[in-house]
This record gives C-alpha cells, sequence and structure tokens, in this order.
C-alpha cells in the first residue's frame, strides 16, 4: 500500500507552472479616441456641457490611448437611453448584454488559445473566469464549458468583481494549480465588457469620466501546465512567484459598486503615487531570494492603468523607456481592459521579442516581472522566467 507521502508526491508536477499558449480578443466595434469626445457627448445628449466636454477632450488625449474596442454601439445606446444618463436605473438591462457577451467573447479569446497549444481540448482540466461584470448563476465559467465543448468534469473556478489586478490573481492561482496537480493543464480566461460601466456624464463626478475615457473591452486566455511536453508544447514564460499584497494608506483609493445603475467607478485618491510610492517594496520581496535587484535587468508586463501611472513608476525605479513599450502599446492599441490587461501585455511582449530576433520570450532577458494593480489598492505580483524563442 502506498504511504500519504507516495500519494503527495506521485500527485504533484515537478516542474515550474508554465504559459503554454496565449490567446486574445476584441469586439468589432472600434473607437477611435480623437473621435470620442465629441461621439460619447452627442450619444449621451450632453453637447450643452461644454466646459466638462473640453475636460473629457483632454482626458482623452493625455490618455495616449489611439483607439479602443466596444460592444456597445450608437444602435445599442439607442435601444437603452437608460445607460446614456447618469443615474437612470439600468441594471437589468446591462445584465442582458454582458452575461451573454462576456462568455463569448471569452470563448473566443480560448478557442485561439487553445489552437496554438495544439493539444486535444479534453486535455483541458481545469478552467478559471474571471470577469467585473455580468454576475450570473450558473457563471460564466459554466457558459464558456458549454460553448466550447469542454468536458463536464472540468473543474472550474469563477472570479467576479476582482478589477484591473486580477490579470495576476489569475497566474497565481494557474501556478499553484499546475503545480499541485500532475498533468493538469489549466484554461484561465479574462473577459470584460464595458457595458456595465457605461455612462453619461455629470460634473460633480469627474472620476467616472475618467473611466469613460480609459476603458475598452477584451478578452484574453492562456493555457498553464508543468512539465510541457517535449515537441509538443511550446513553453512561453514559466511562472516561478506569485504574491498579493494591499498598499498601505490606500483604502477607497479605487472603487466600483453594483447599484441599480449599474458598476460605478470611483477614484478617490492619487493612485500613480500610491503605487509608485510602493512598488520598490514587492520588487524586493520577489527577486531578493534570487538575487536580482537591477529592475532594468527584467523584461516588464505591468497593466496599463493609464499613463501617469506608468511615468511614475518609471521614474521612480529609474527605468529605461523601452521597459514599458509593450504596456503602452497595450494601452495605445487597446486601452485599459482591467483584468485582460496583463495578459495582452504577456502577448505583445512574445511577439515582439520573436520579431526582434530576441534569443528569449522575455526581449532576450532571462527574468521579468508582472504587475496588476486595481481596486483596494491591490497589487498583484508575478515572477517570470522567459524561454529561448528558437
Amino acid at each position: 500500500m502506498m504511504s500519504v507521502e507516495d500519494i503527495r508526491r506521485a500527485q504533484r508536477a515537478e516542474g515550474p507552472a508554465t504559459i503554454l499558449a496565449i490567446g486574445t480578443a476584441n469586439p468589432p466595434n472600434c473607437v477611435y479616441q480623437d473621435d470620442y469626445p465629441d461621439y460619447y457627448f452627442r450619444v449621451t445628449n450632453s453637447d450643452h456641457m461644454t466646459d466638462l466636454k473640453q475636460k473629457f477632450k483632454r482626458m482623452c488625449e493625455k490618455s495616449m490611448i489611439k483607439k479602443r474596442y466596444m460592444h456597445l454601439t450608437e444602435d445599442l445606446l439607442k435601444e437603452h437611453p437608460n445607460f446614456c444618463e447618469y443615474m437612470a436605473a439600468s441594471l437589468d438591462a446591462r445584465q442582458d448584454i454582458v452575461v451573454a457577451e462576456i462568455p463569448k467573447l471569452g470563448k473566443e479569446a480560448a478557442a485561439k488559445a487553445i489552437k496554438e497549444w495544439g493539444q486535444p481540448k479534453s486535455k483541458i482540466t481545469h478552467v478559471i473566469f474571471c470577469t467585473t461584470s455580468g454576475v450570473d448563476m450558473p457563471g460564466a465559467d459554466y457558459q464558456l464549458t458549454k460553448l466550447l465543448g469542454l468536458r463536464p468534469s472540468v473543474k472550474r473556478f469563477m472570479m467576479y468583481q476582482q478589477g484591473c489586478f486580477a490579470g495576476g490573481t489569475v497566474l497565481r492561482m494557474a501556478k499553484d494549480l499546475a503545480e499541485n496537480n500532475a498533468g493538469a493543464r489549466i484554461l484561465v480566461v479574462c473577459s470584460e465588457n464595458t457595458t456595465i460601466t457605461f455612462r453619461g456624464p455629470n460634473e460633480g463626478h469627474l472620476d467616472s469620466l475618467v473611466g469613460q475615457a480609459l476603458f475598452g473591452d477584451g478578452a484574453a486566455a492562456v493555457i498553464v501546465g508543468s512539465d510541457p511536453v517535449v515537441g509538443v508544447e511550446r513553453p512561453l514564460f514559466q511562472l516561478i512567484y506569485a504574491a498579493q499584497t494591499i498598499l498601505p494608506d490606500s483604502q477607497g483609493a479605487i472603487d466600483g459598486h453594483v447599484r441599480e445603475v449599474g458598476l460605478t467607478f470611483h477614484l478617490l485618491k492619487d493612485v500613480p503615487g500610491l503605487i509608485s510610492n510602493n512598488i520598490e517594496k514587492s520588487l524586493k520581496d520577489a527577486f531578493d531570494p534570487i538575487g536580482i535587484s537591477d529592475w532594468n535587468s527584467l523584461f516588464w508586463i505591468v497593466h496599463p492603468g493609464g499613463p501617469a501611472i506608468l511615468d511614475q513608476v518609471e521614474e521612480k525605479l529609474g527605468l529605461s523607456p523601452e521597459k514599458m513599450e509593450a504596456t503602452r502599446h497595450v494601452l495605445s492599441e487597446y486601452g485599459n481592459m482591467s483584468s485582460a490587461c496583463v495578459l495582452f501585455v504577456l502577448d505583445q511582449m512574445r511577439k515582439a521579442s520573436t520579431e526582434k530576433g530576441a534569443t528569449t520570450t522575455g526581449d532576450g532577458l532571462d527574468w521579468g516581472v508582472l504587475f496588476g494593480f486595481g481596486p483596494g489598492l491591490t497589487v498583484e505580483t508575478v515572477v517570470l522566467h522567459s524561454v529561448p524563442t528558437n
């Protein structure tokens, strides 16, 4: 008879959790940031708010965003005029849309990741689904399982209402699952839709306008597993360490509240300052055991929460401008897609590394860091180890 110790050893993987494939998806409706202030104030019947419109234009100009993708079109807004008010009851109608669309967009990203992975989807053992909208039962994890035709015995985890840091959270969960379950292959999906947060402007709530200027729709999926099958699976990044922390004196810095009017968004403190002043502690906690203290020796995967955050982190840590290239690219091309963003940045990093002919998926560097941050303020830190591109 096997001992408990033997059973436990057999249950665990040998190597570190590894990202084996990445897929991304966006709705077809693309909005260009230069045109967005005029569009936004027109569709919300707010053109008379001339001073507020000028402020919003400046927000959009400073956002460093070129375009975003949104499920909400002008036709949909005409069907749901309450969405265009600032505080009109509209949660039921918003829910009807996002409950259907969140898993559908997630399926699109997941299908791309599965295709790249190259293995039968019957080999997926776990599903982690994350979204900030569309709370429902059975959840988006169940709907995705049905849409993809996964095995009914697949082990599911559903994460609602986490916010922008959760792209790190899902990787932390996937790491633990992969390393403690030999042969596990985890499908991780983050899918976000701004239908739940879109609303008209209000003179007294500029923080809501910040969200209208930054957020876009997108879904990203990764396959995570330990001990990749040689010659069959192609490792991209190894997940070496993962941690979560609440920043000191940050309570109320970013809040979101589900109300009859949808999901309301509030910025109440100096978020860029809080993040930049505390980020080095997270770095030291993660990299001191490895013996790394030169932050420019790392490749960087950072949630593109907004240009001010990236600028202040760069300045505080003395980072070279190219360190944030992948993050700034995603911000420019897609806006802030909440939890899905860092997975988009990972995808951009490996693509850019291949295009440049870099020796590793981390732009030629061996070690990297992934940061997610959001409501709380909560920060997720993931240490990544890149693999050779050949």
